[in-house]
């Protein structure tokens, strides 16, 4: 394999030195900056979910969600409905998922406030 100074015979080796540092941290602003990108969407979709976790804290165990249980409980809903929500465990993970999420943005935040 051959090296740079090989293709550009008169560049020194400090030269060659600035060269694979420029690389590198190029390489370091690629990945950043397509992390940003990502977090900036993934934050998107989470704020815009705010609002579906909070329906769906008011909805469980409300007197509704007591009915829907009840009723598939006695299988007056339809076979082929998808109704995990009346699980209350995928309902509560959710929104525990969410909580600690919560908490480990603040936690990352602090400390990138911190160290920077």
């Amino acid at each position: 394999m051959l090296n740079g100074s090989q293709y550009y015979p008169k560049i020194e080796a400090m030269t060659m030195e600035q060269i694979e540092r420029i690389r590198l941290m190029e390489s370091y602003l690629d990945e950043a900056e397509q992390a940003v990108n990502d977090m900036q969407e993934a934050l998107d979709k989470y704020v815009a979910a705010q609002g579906l976790l909070s329906e769906l804290n008011n909805y469980l165990g409300s007197e509704e969600w007591n009915q829907d249980y009840d009723d598939d409980a006695a299988g007056r809903l339809p076979a082929d409905l998808k109704r995990g929500v009346l699980s209350q465990d995928g309902v509560w993970n959710v929104l525990d998922d969410s909580r600690q999420l919560n908490v480990r943005m603040l936690e990352t935040l602090a400390s990138i406030l911190k160290n920077n």
